[in-house]
């Protein structure tokens, strides 16, 4: 009795053994977000290392904007999709209450159908690329650039996920935008926070 005992014993041992060794590693999807982001930041390219999500089907969509944080996170109800390195409008006094703040204006909105490839303002002598409109004249859109659509201002572009530093919009980078530009469905919430 105790010979086959011990065989089963052993023979269980063996199994979970075999079970141990074929179980495969934790796949890159399954990491948090964090471990995804692209260090350095780059201006260019994605901020995560990963592939985009599928943003038209999933349920609940909404976008964060953390002015401080100088992020911007997309979920699908309370899962968190994707995060973007992002740079909202610097701050400065306000004259009434004598506190600094952003030029990005908080709050809440919805994406609009208001999307360009380009946008310029001449009075600033600033330009982006890959715009979405969400406040009227407040968008997502690239780094900036000068007038010339190619010359992407680079003393700006590497406060992205630092800094603020755009005149209120919140700048992502040349890929982030691109996607977000194409891919955000119109009337998307997007919340806007001075955290």
């Amino acid at each position: 009795m105790n010979r086959i005992l011990r065989r089963c014993w052993i023979i269980m041992l063996v199994a979970l053994l075999i079970l141990a060794i074929s179980i495969k590693p934790v796949s890159a999807s399954s990491k948090p977000h964090s471990q995804h982001m692209r260090h350095p930041i780059s201006w260019v390219k994605s901020s995560e290392t990963v592939p985009y999500p599928e943003l038209k089907n999933q349920p609940n969509l909404w976008v964060k904007v953390s002015l401080k944080g100088n992020r911007t996170y997309i979920y699908s109800g309370k899962k968190l999709l994707y995060t973007m390195y992002s740079s909202g409008g610097v701050y400065k006094k306000d004259p009434v209450t004598h506190k600094m703040k952003s030029e990005t204006c908080t709050g809440t909105y919805k994406a609009s159908n208001i999307r360009k490839d380009r946008v310029y303002n001449p009075d600033l002598k600033l330009g982006a690329n890959y715009g979405i409109s969400w406040n009227g004249d407040f968008m997502f859109h690239s780094v900036v650039t000068t007038k010339n659509p190619h010359h992407y201002i680079k003393n700006m572009a590497k406060k992205l996920g630092k800094a603020p530093s755009s005149p209120g919009c919140v700048c992502l980078s040349i890929a982030d935008s691109k996607w977000i530009e194409h891919d955000l469905p119109t009337g998307t919430k997007i919340v806007v926070v001075d955290n």
